[in-house]
């Protein structure tokens, strides 16, 4: 860890990173300060505590903390309603041992449960915020002071009409420094000196230099210091500290007012955390509760000397990743920064525009809301754009948690929404040409289910089948409970309905029940006709294909297998190992006959294993099934011959001769190979049908069929031919 965090590579990231993060906090600690109704340098206390001590004891590379937009209003409500500033400090420290206490608790699970769309809705409209608050800022309206992120303003204004009153205040020479400084952040990344200066570094320094140009040369151009970063004069470090009133303590107000701090904190934290974990590209992870404590720790210390609360900040923590940081020094230097200039060099700090800060904050914004990400989302679905879209909305117009908060009742509202449409999934199949349906329950089954499930049992024809299957459900609500008993007690019986409930929870005192078993018996097989069992084998086939195949409980068909065997069809197929009839046509235990030899050929035992299946065993189809890519055909083209080996490459010498290619040909063609493929399954069924005396008459009468088919390997379809 040590090693890592003091690695020459991540220090020359981390540094620039560190400054560039510095110059960026700086003006929104002083901003956030001035709008909590607190001492100007509060909220620098406080961005130094968020950066250093937050910094070290959090494990998140590239989470950054400090005094926090979204606490603005309850700060400023607090500190009048408390009298005191002083007061009020003993709010924020008991804040931070709730935080500390709720870490230790493991209560960061909380943000795992706000959907992904609320997030990204967090993180895009962080970035419209960002662009519009910016705007004014950048061609030298200053009416409105940095990190002040809601929509109502105090001065009465809101942030559209601030658009509008800029009009009137344009600044060409800030708007100058803006558009350059863009610019730069553009292509500096494109060029070949990204990573040895970072572009923000570049774009604070030619807005310094740039204003110095104007003072001299075009004073009409010159951004005054109302338009610069305005640190106070320090004259030490303790002139900044404010201890808090010990004594209020045993205030009420003070514990409720340190609760309200707490819970909002650590709810914007986890919010930030999960959001600036998407944004990084490295995908790394850190522990909420281990930021929790974290958190807790910083806000009881910046409330012992004189600081605002914090929380994990998602646009200091967006520069942080788009400047490059590769771990959580770049945090730390940032708060070291921020004690080190403030104290030291605030006359330098006070020449920078904040048309240059603006600059990087717009480009900041354009990367959390690119076109691109709304795109993405709309190609997701209404369920997911429409709560995206609230959420970005809601905060804009509000703030961060109250936007939120909207964006999680919208995306509660579709997520009920498609519970109550889809608790279960219901398909229909004809098992043996009976209507057979299944039903699968989801993970959770609520009551807000049970109108749904009522009417589809309901909608279960008479004299069919139905399974239910809970094996995947973890919790099933009492009343639905009620409605499947009831089915399988009353409603079942009366509507002679096969009822089979499997994959219950013991904990629901409700048994398995089992009425079929999906077992080809004989009395289905006589209701079966060779064309009914032909489509069988096509549906079956079709889902296999289509990765659709049926669950089958196969310790129930070994069990009924016991009873004896109704096979419905023979299939004769090759022994290749990628050729398995029963999977290829989705059957179950004892639906066929199949029978193996290579380039499915036929010979007097193939023969009489057939007669006997369909005269003995009551089978109606033969298929013949041959299969691209077969070994045995390209065997034969090879003339490959020793020992038993001739007696099946020579049966299908008859199909190489038949086709009429040359075998160098056949070898290297496809289309040329899989004819010699599908000639040799049709001479192989013409040899069934000419030396079958039995086998071509029951054929011809009807009673059974005979057809050649042909498996494509590439795509698992089986085509047939039929006579």
């Amino acid at each position: 860890m040590i090693n890592e965090l003091f690695s020459s590579n991540n220090l020359k990231k981390d540094l620039p990173a560190g400054l560039v993060v510095f110059l960026v906090a700086l003006p929104l600690c002083l901003g956030i300060a001035l709008a909590s109704g607190a001492p100007i340098l509060s909220g620098v206390i406080s961005g130094i505590i968020g950066g250093v001590i937050v910094g070290i004891i959090s494990n998140s590379k590239i989470s950054v903390s400090g005094p926090a937009a979204g606490l603005t209003a309850i700060v400023a409500s607090s500190i009048i309603s408390l009298g005191k500033f002083e007061v009020f400090l003993m709010a924020v420290v008991i804040a931070g041992v709730f935080q500390i206490i709720s870490g230790i608790a493991k209560t960061g699970f909380i943000a795992d449960y706000v959907p992904s769309n609320v997030i990204k809705g967090l993180l895009a409209s962080i970035g419209i915020i960002l662009i519009l608050k910016q705007i004014p800022h950048a061609v030298g309206y200053d009416k409105d002071y940095e990190g002040d992120f809601s929509f109502f303003q105090p001065d009465q204004q809101n942030t559209f009409s601030e658009l509008i009153n800029m009009l009137n205040y344009f600044s060409a020479g800030a708007a100058i420094v803006t558009i350059l400084s863009i610019l730069i952040l553009v292509y500096w990344e494109k060029g070949p000196l990204k990573n040895i200066l970072p572009a923000p570094l570049l774009v604070v320094v030619l807005g310094i230099l740039l204003n110095l140009f104007y003072y001299n040369f075009i004073p009409v151009f010159y951004i005054s210091d109302s338009h610069l970063v305005n640190i106070p004069a320090i004259k030490n470090l303790a002139s900044i500290i404010t201890l808090p009133d010990f004594t209020a303590i045993s205030n009420p107000n003070v514990w409720l007012t340190g609760a309200t701090i707490a819970i909002v904190a650590s709810l914007e934290t986890l919010l930030n955390l999960e959001a600036v974990e998407r944004l990084d590209t490295e995908k790394r992870q850190s522990s909420p509760n281990r930021e929790l404590v974290a958190q807790g720790i910083g806000n009881s210390i910046s409330g012992l000397i004189g600081g605002i609360p914090l929380t994990s900040v998602i646009v200091r923590s967006s520069v942080n990743i788009n400047v490059g940081a590769k771990t959580k020094m770049s945090t730390i230097f940032h708060g070291i920064f921020l004690l080190i200039f403030v104290l030291f060099a605030g006359p330098i700090l006070n020449l920078i525009p904040l048309s240059s800060l603006a600059a990087i904050l717009l480009f900041t914004g354009y990367k959390l809301a690119k076109i691109s990400l709304f795109k993405d989302m709309y190609k997701k679905g209404l369920n997911q754009f429409i709560p995206f879209v609230v959420t970005i909305i809601a905060i804009v117009m509000t703030d961060l948690l109250i936007g939120i908060l909207i964006g999680l009742a919208v995306s509660t509202f579709f997520l009920l929404k498609s519970n109550l449409k889809y608790p279960f999934v219901m398909k229909k199949d004809s098992s043996y040409k009976i209507e057979h349906f299944n039903i699968t329950l989801s993970n959770h089954v609520s009551f807000l289910n049970k109108a749904g499930i009522k009417h589809a049992l309901l909608s279960i024809p008479k004299s069919s089948k139905l399974t239910i299957n809970a094996v995947n459900c973890d919790f099933i609500d009492n009343d639905v409970l009620e409605i499947i008993d009831e089915f399988k007690t009353t409603v079942s019986k009366e509507r002679n309905i096969q009822f089979n409930l499997i994959g219950l929870k013991e904990k629901y005192n409700m048994d398995d029940s089992v009425d079929f078993i999906d077992y080809l018996d004989k009395e289905t097989l006589n209701t079966l006709n060779p064309g009914d069992i032909l489509q069988l084998l096509k549906d079956g086939n079709n889902r296999f294909a289509n990765g659709l195949p049926r669950r089958k409980d196969y310790s129930k068909q070994i069990e009924a297998g016991t009873n004896g065997q109704n096979p419905m069809a023979v299939i004769i197929s090759c022994i290749d190992s990628r050729t398995s009839p029963e999977i290829i046509f989705d059957l179950g235990l004892g639906d066929i006959l199949a029978i193996r030899i290579a380039g499915n050929v036929v010979n007097d035992d193939i023969l009489g294993s057939i007669e006997l299946a369909c005269q003995k065993l009551g089978a109606k189809l033969v298929v013949v099934l041959g299969h691209s890519e077969c070994g045995a055909i390209a065997t034969a083209i090879d003339k490959v011959d020793e020992g038993f080996i001739g007696s099946i490459t020579q049966k299908i010498e008859r199909a190489i001769t038949q086709c009429g290619c040359e075998r160098s040909i056949l070898l290297t063609d496809n289309e040329a190979f899989n004819n010699v493929v599908k000639q040799n399954t049709l001479n192989s069924y013409n040899d069934i049908i000419s030396q079958s005396q039995y086998l071509r008459e029951t054929k011809n009468s009807g009673e059974i069929n005979i057809v050649s088919a042909y498996y494509d390997l590439k795509n698992g379809l089986v085509s047939f031919e039929e006579a």
